[in-house]
């Protein structure tokens, strides 16, 4: 059930950045779907009269009781949020002694501040790593490694104003507004273009201002807004070879040499990609451990085989690069 999960959440910013253009709400962005379905396939004529209805239907269905659910486990949440605060009200009256009536409830700018606190402190406590501190590499066989970041789980780097993280494909880039209010397109500056992002609240200094690295796909890029305090970025690469180092220019250099890709995901890729990554994957820990690469090996094998067919030459005085 959780992989039917993921492979429908990898949609989510997609639809997002679609929702974005339909400023009437639900109504219009179904009926935008429901018109494609129309127009672009058969799905109201490929199958048995009334079938399309029943499909429909039993879809509707399926999420609305998922809806419903994750709606009740809100509000208990929040029953149970409001009787943690009743609660910590009912101590402090006893410890202080205080009566009844001088009893002053949480505003909710100091509940949300509250909530804040602890979920800073959730985070930084988190098995995972996220909220963590990047670690700086202290010792390395290879001197140039010394000092640069290691990667955190998302083959990216935790920094104090934004997150981001990468595949071979694309760069996810998640920026906390710190605002507190809930931010619309009309409270941002936003500017992406194939080398450079700047983007922030109107009115205040940009949260980032600066090149990428390496030219990325902008027609396949996208930015959404998510929950109103986090502005989320899809940056699809060009080269899609090349593990970035760094966001942009100015952000400190992490170690592309620690990244370790997941094996499920190189089985997404095609043939050909998938077997360049691969050989790239092996020449990087033969360079790490001090022996030569594919390519190395292929000379080394060619000059051995050379060498066994003419032994009446002598090879003593030659260099082989």
């Amino acid at each position: 059930m959780s992989g039917d999960g993921n492979q429908i959440d990898q949609f989510d910013h997609l639809f997002l950045s679609i929702a974005q253009h339909h400023p009437q709400g639900a109504s219009q962005l179904l009926d935008t779907f429901v018109s494609f379905l129309s127009r672009k396939t058969d799905f109201f004529t490929g199958g048995d009269e009334g079938a399309w209805e029943k499909l429909v239907m039993s879809t509707f269905r399926k999420y609305e009781t998922v809806s419903r659910k994750k709606h009740e486990s809100e509000l208990k949440e929040r029953r149970e949020r409001e009787a943690a605060k009743k609660a910590a009200a009912a101590k402090k009256l006893e410890e202080e002694k205080i009566k009844p009536a001088e009893i002053t409830e949480l505003t909710d700018a100091e509940a949300e501040k509250l909530q804040a606190e602890l979920d800073a402190k959730k985070t930084a406590e988190a098995p995972d790593g996220e909220g963590v501190a990047p670690e700086k590499i202290e010792e390395d066989e290879d001197a140039s490694e010394v000092g640069k970041l290691k990667p955190n789980i998302g083959n990216g780097c935790d920094l104090d104003k934004y997150k981001w993280t990468q595949t071979l494909q694309d760069v996810e880039v998640r920026i906390p507004l710190k605002v507190n209010f809930r931010a619309k397109q009309k409270d941002l500056v936003v500017n992406l273009t194939k080398k450079h992002l700047t983007c922030g609240i109107k009115g205040q200094p940009p949260i980032v201002d600066d090149d990428f690295p390496h030219e990325i796909k902008l027609e396949e890029s996208t930015w959404v807004i998510e929950d109103g305090h986090t502005l989320l970025f899809n940056l699809e690469k060009i080269n899609k070879m090349n593990w970035w180092s760094k966001l942009v220019l100015s952000d400190p250099e992490i170690s592309t040499r620690k990244i370790n890709p997941e094996p499920s995901k190189l089985s997404d890729l095609d043939g050909e990609t998938r077997g360049l990554v691969e050989k790239m994957m092996y020449d990087q820990r033969q360079k790490e451990l001090g022996l030569p690469t594919s390519d190395e090996q292929k000379k080394q094998d060619v000059i051995k085989k050379f060498m066994e067919q003419h032994p009446e030459m002598d090879f003593s005085k030659c260099k082989f690069n």
